[in-house]
């Protein structure tokens, strides 16, 4: 019946009325949106609001939210004097997930809680096989070191489920921890890391957003002497339905990773949904 503001898939999604907005003046600069999100949390307010004639009109049954990462979406909290207003209390069923196997217990959560648990079911087969089906196709691939980076001023290391995306596509992690949120970090960190691939995946960005933001970065000096960037092998993503949701979509993440990650090797079956979704970056980001 209602949708937050980035709720852009599928297309219906977009035709529904919007209940929660952002806050953040996203139009601004990497460094000046971090510096505006940090000092919202340190004086304890909220990053969203929330429209109470809209909820109040349509009455839900059900509010799902999430309660992972208080920067990327409207949290119980948010909706605190929302809820009080109702005359009829909604359910409200929060997800955390951390990992992979957390994202398909969710997907089972929302299909219980909306009567349609066979087809959640079938949702969470389909993304579990496509993922087995990766770490088949790269299983006998050399491991190469990856550097994935959830925000570039300043730089992040991504975590939560990315870093395990990471290791079941056939890399080996040496930034970020799985599991946990993504974790400031720099360029030196990077650079020491020694990374084979870099992908570039700004949390919530499209890949044009990515683009946008990466080619006119100003890189470190030594970036140019990173295997990753000798190698041709620094890639950007399209992070918003990939890597920073927590959906069925992660699927398709994980198999971009592989053609990312091996993408001078011969892949026994190719990823199904990578065609755009990705690009491969010159070593000054033009």
């Amino acid at each position: 019946m209602g949708v937050s503001h980035e709720c852009d898939f599928p297309l219906e999604a977009r035709r529904k009325p919007v209940l929660i907005r952002s806050r953040i003046t996203h139009t601004k600069s990497p460094a000046a949106i971090d510096r505006q999100v940090r000092e919202f949390l340190e004086r304890g307010e909220s990053l969203y609001s929330v429209d109470l004639d809209a909820l109040c009109a349509l009455q839900p049954d059900l509010i799902v939210t999430q309660d992972l990462c208080h920067v990327c979406a409207a949290t119980p909290d948010d909706l605190g004097s929302a809820l009080a207003r109702l005359a009829i209390q909604p359910r409200v069923l929060t997800l955390n997930p951390h990992s992979l196997a957390d994202v398909s217990a969710d997907i089972r959560s929302v299909g219980a809680a909306t009567g349609r648990a066979p087809q959640a079911d079938s949702v969470v087969a389909e993304f579990e096989s496509r993922i087995a089906a990766v770490e088949r196709a790269v299983a006998s691939l050399p491991r190469k070191r990856v550097v994935c980076l959830e925000w570039l001023d300043p730089p992040y290391a991504a975590g939560h489920w990315v870093p395990e995306m990471v290791e079941r596509a056939g890399g080996v992690n040496v930034l970020g921890e799985a599991g946990k949120p993504a974790s400031r970090t720099d360029w030196d960190a990077i650079l020491a890391a020694r990374p084979e691939v870099i992908v570039v995946m700004p949390c919530g960005y499209s890949l044009e957003q990515a683009a946008a933001e990466f080619r006119p970065l100003a890189l470190p000096q030594g970036w140019g002497d990173t295997p990753a960037v000798e190698n041709g092998c620094v890639f950007l993503v399209e992070a918003s339905g990939y890597f920073s949701r927590p959906g069925p979509r992660l699927a398709a993440g994980v198999e971009i990773l592989a053609e990312a990650i091996h993408s001078a090797s011969k892949l026994q079956s190719a990823p199904q949904d990578s065609k755009g979704l990705f690009t491969r970056v010159a070593a000054g980001g033009g």
